[in-house]
């Protein structure tokens, strides 16, 4: 009823279509989530299903931090170098992490235009994965 007397005063048709609108655009990628994306749950069940293989496109000095158990380490801008290390890989999914998912990203688009199949880069990269409470090693 309140709504209906907001929209009968002048150009108050205007703010509500407004937020109408820019509500849909926040809530639009949450509905449509970007499938070359994985959580840290769903990456979990990829690596432990589908035996996926998991790349770590962060610096050493990242890495050496900690990392995802088995991952393989190769820095963002070394990929294009060791290609043909994963190359058996191309049917495999690959699963690529960054400290955030920004360089993970860029890592997905280098493979795919290379061949791979079935590449997804961590959603939200080691951070996520630590947060969610997931094991990071130090071993190599």
């Amino acid at each position: 009823m309140v709504l209906i007397e907001f929209l009968k005063h002048g150009y108050n048709w205007a703010w509500a279509a407004t937020a109408l609108v820019s509500g849909g655009f926040l809530i639009w990628p949450l509905l449509r989530p970007n499938a070359a994306e994985l959580s840290p749950a769903a990456a979990t069940m990829m690596i432990n299903r589908q035996d996926a293989l998991v790349v770590d496109v962060r610096e050493t000095s990242e890495w050496a931090g900690g990392h995802i158990a088995n991952a393989k380490h190769i820095a963002l801008g070394q990929i294009d170098k060791h290609l043909v290390e994963i190359e058996k890989f191309k049917q495999t999914p690959v699963i690529l992490c960054c400290a955030s998912g920004t360089r993970g990203q860029s890592a997905r688009d280098k493979l795919t235009k290379a061949g791979f199949e079935k590449v997804f880069n961590l959603a939200g990269g080691i951070g996520a994965w630590s947060e969610a409470g997931l094991p990071l090693t130090k071993k190599t």
